[in-house]
């Protein structure tokens, strides 16, 4: 492919405005929000049912991968935790 075809390729790509529409903006920061507060409720509710899950194991005598299990959980609230964070150092 020439440089000129890419060149004329490129140049028609249409570059969307900064800005969201008029509402949707509220609609989306009130979704994303709400996910983030599912996300830590989701990772506190993990890490309850590791804990209890460690407890039975060692009332009944048997061993298991619980702190597998619960550095999975926490792996997944660190990731919850620092989303915005991320993605907002991306797209800025």
């Amino acid at each position: 492919m020439k440089a000129s075809t890419l060149y004329y390729h490129l140049a028609n790509v249409p570059q969307p405005e900064g800005e969201a529409p008029d509402g949707l903006g509220d609609k989306v920061n009130q979704m994303l929000n709400l996910a983030a507060w599912a996300g830590t409720a989701a990772g506190v509710l993990g890490i309850v049912i590791t804990g209890a899950m460690m407890g039975i194991s060692l009332k009944r005598g048997e061993s298991s991968e619980h702190m597998s299990r619960l550095g999975m959980v926490l792996a997944g609230c660190c990731l919850i935790a620092t989303a915005g964070p991320f993605a907002s150092w991306i797209f800025e």
